[in-house]
């Protein structure tokens, strides 16, 4: 009966609740489209560079992360619409793979981290600290994987997509704005208690 009762005893604790509105925050990206809108808004920005659709990947699955935290829901929405984008211009297909795959990694590291929050509740570490110290090495992450994207694609052969107008770009920002906000209220609240 001890044992039970610190089984649940070590589970009860208001901050685990966190996890599965996370988990509900990227399921209502997915199924909202704020996921294709998250797509269209890197798109915008930085599509028309050589090997962009993979610089898009990234970009989308940093802003991806900072909203759900779940580094297996953001790869599986992202490869579901950018691995057949990539191959049809022309990208590697397993390299693009590979590319999103490493993209999702970045979930566990920027906030708001599942593993951020389970470990702050398991070792009674601050989880707003934690947060707080994962921005800088997850966007670190997406910068490397940009520079190391950019020195793999340079040889092949990979149409750009065409260069948006800056009317486009507003418009995709505009579209993408409760997206890219998110992050912002979700780290604000934590912040602010």
């Amino acid at each position: 009966a001890i044992i039970a009762q610190n089984m649940i005893s070590g589970a009860d604790t208001f901050t685990l609740l966190a996890i599965p509105f996370f988990i509900l925050a990227g399921e209502l990206m997915n199924s909202g489209g704020l996921s294709r809108r998250i797509i269209d808004f890197a798109i915008a920005c930085v599509g028309h560079i050589r090997g962009g659709l993979g610089i898009v990947a990234i970009m989308a699955a940093i802003i991806m992360a900072s909203i759900s935290g779940s580094a297996a829901a953001d790869t599986a929405a992202l490869a579901a619409i950018l691995i057949p984008m990539m191959a049809k211009a022309g990208y590697n297909v397993p390299r693009s793979a590979g590319l999103i795959a490493s993209g999702g990694i970045i979930a566990p590291v920027i906030p708001p981290s599942m593993a951020f929050i389970v470990f702050g509740v398991a070792a009674n570490v601050s989880i707003t600290q934690l947060f707080m110290a994962g921005i800088v090495p997850g966007l670190l992450m997406g910068l490397s994987l940009v520079a190391t994207w950019l020195f793999v694609v340079r040889k092949d052969n990979i149409t750009p997509l065409p260069k948006t107008t800056a009317k486009e770009r507003v418009t995709a920002t505009a579209r993408a704005g409760w997206a890219l906000g998110m992050p912002v209220i979700i780290l604000g609240g934590i912040k602010a208690g």
